[in-house]
């Protein structure tokens, strides 16, 4: 599994879309489901908060989340995550318990995940492996 990630309009999905080749499955703002292609995720943060407004609690959408992981059986799984960290903390309860949420779930990705490379405006940046190329 590989992250890429950084701020909005960085240019993640620009990076990862020049490195794909073959049938490329994307999943939009919904979890992956099981295939043999490479697949791309992307959009999570806001799947994230759909669940939340449904009143799902945090402790479900992990568990979704952790299912999704399992099952994975791909050449090559990308999620393509929206840096979140650097803001300020929303007033709004239900913002506030995205963020959270949200950051907890990047910290289980992020531990899975063979290599996580970081796109600011445009420059890769490996974090974690060898990266992905």
């Amino acid at each position: 599994m590989h992250i890429v990630f950084g701020g909005a309009f960085n240019g993640k999905r620009q990076f990862v879309q020049d490195r794909l080749t073959g049938q490329v499955d994307w999943y939009e703002e919904i979890l992956p489901e099981a295939s043999n292609h490479t697949t791309v995720t992307t959009g999570l943060e806001e799947w994230i908060y759909g669940q939340l407004e449904q009143g799902a609690s945090e402790a479900h959408i992990v568990k979704q989340v952790q299912g999704a992981l399992d099952k994975q059986q791909v050449n090559i799984h990308i999620w393509i995550l929206t840096d979140i960290s650097r803001g300020i903390v929303p007033l709004d309860p239900l913002d506030r318990q995205w963020r959270d949420a949200t950051g907890r779930i990047y910290q289980l990705l992020f531990k899975e995940a063979q290599s996580i490379t970081r796109i600011w405006y445009g420059l890769p940046e490996n974090l974690k492996g060898d990266g992905w190329t």
